[in-house]
């Protein structure tokens, strides 16, 4: 087992994992912990736990200290230059006349590294502009090109149900989302029905999406023919969050669309049989065994015995001898079916009749 922390950097931020070593700071607290961009200042989210090793990637950062007074108002004044080297940075995008859009700065703990991030449709080439901004700062000089929805993270904004966007205010990490999440729960595909502010498709479609998976394996589908306590129909429609279905109960020369829960109906459930797997040993010898090569029919010798024991050699071979065999069957002399069948009669009446005529045949031919 291994003792971790959690230490996230900014608001909604990913969550890091730290080693506490001897500190046993709380959640709430700050700390100054050593990572892969040098020395950060960062909230305590989740207090001190063990967990099993095989959900960690070791080795794992000590967590320094835990932050004071001083080490609070250092991240303040760094707060304060991060927005002036935005200015500056921005001045020198124009001058350079680069296809590029600045979207946040960021400066390390130690003030070792000044790191800009940007939006461009394609590749720039940023390196006079990098050198110009070395110049000016005097520090290590950093531009990361990120996509559109880690642009709407950093900048934050409201959504389209007016609340603040979910990855500027809790969500950590992205997850993928795909159209089929819209169709499975009956959205419309309008573009700008199901898209966020990043012009990607929503992040809360994928919320529901395992509710919905999961209820809609225990509903008929579209088009499936139920049974109802009214009688028998089709579905129609489902409402996946109430639960019930939509049914066209059919009635005599018409129909009828009534609503029931999915409690209420039954259908056919096909059952989902396990195919049995061979044995590992049994597969092994069925496939090691030589297969056989068909043998012709007139290969085999044709040795047939009259009743006095003699041999006759008169018989026919090959395929004549087969089709001689066929017609000397008696099944096959017995001519079909020769009684009429009255098909004005009612349905019982002629019925038991072809029962009774199959059930002759069958007689005569022992």
């Amino acid at each position: 087992m291994a003792t971790i922390i959690g230490v996230r950097f900014k608001n909604a931020g990913k969550l890091y994992y730290f080693d506490p070593g001897e500190l046993w700071p709380v959640p709430g607290n700050f700390v100054i912990v050593e990572t892969a961009r040098g020395m950060e200042y960062g909230q305590v989210i989740t207090g001190v736990r063990e967990v099993s090793e095989d959900l960690i990637t070791p080795p794992l950062k000590t967590i320094l200290r835990i932050a004071n007074e001083r080490d609070a108002r250092h991240s303040e004044e760094n707060e304060r230059f991060e927005k002036e080297a935005y200015q500056i940075c921005q001045r020198k995008i124009e001058e350079h006349k680069l296809d590029m859009k600045l979207v946040g700065v960021e400066q390390t703990f130690d003030n070792a590294k000044l790191l800009f991030y940007f939006t461009a449709n394609g590749r720039v080439d940023f390196r006079s502009l990098v050198k110009d901004l070395a110049s000016v700062f005097r520090t290590r000089i950093e531009l990361r090109q990120i996509g559109v929805r880690d642009e709407a993270k950093m900048l934050g904004g409201l959504g389209p149900c007016g609340r603040p966007i979910c990855c500027g205010s809790f969500l950590g990490d992205f997850q993928p989302v795909s159209i089929k999440m819209a169709k499975e729960q009956n959205l419309s595909l309008n573009p700008t029905k199901i898209s966020g502010v990043c012009g990607r498709l929503m992040c809360c479609l994928k919320y529901e999406e395992d509710n919905y998976e999961q209820t809609r394996k225990n509903m008929p589908k579209i088009g499936k023919d139920v049974e109802t306590p009214d009688g028998f129909g089709t579905v129609i429609d489902l409402n996946v969050l109430k639960e019930t279905v939509l049914v066209r109960v059919r009635k005599g020369d018409s129909s009828e669309l009534k609503t029931y829960p999915v409690a209420d109906i039954r259908w056919f459930r096909p059952p989902v049989a396990a195919t049995p797997k061979p044995a590992p040993d049994a597969a092994r010898n069925e496939r090691s065994k030589p297969q056989q090569k068909p043998v012709p029919y007139d290969a085999y010798p044709l040795e047939v015995i009259t009743s006095d024991g003699a041999f006759d050699e008169d018989l026919p071979t090959g395929d004549d001898a087969a089709t001689e065999a066929e017609t000397a069957d008696p099944l096959y002399q017995n001519e079909p079916l020769t009684e009429e069948i009255d098909e004005d009669a009612s349905p019982s009446s002629w019925q038991q009749a072809v029962a009774d005529a199959l059930r002759k045949a069958h007689d005569s031919s022992r």
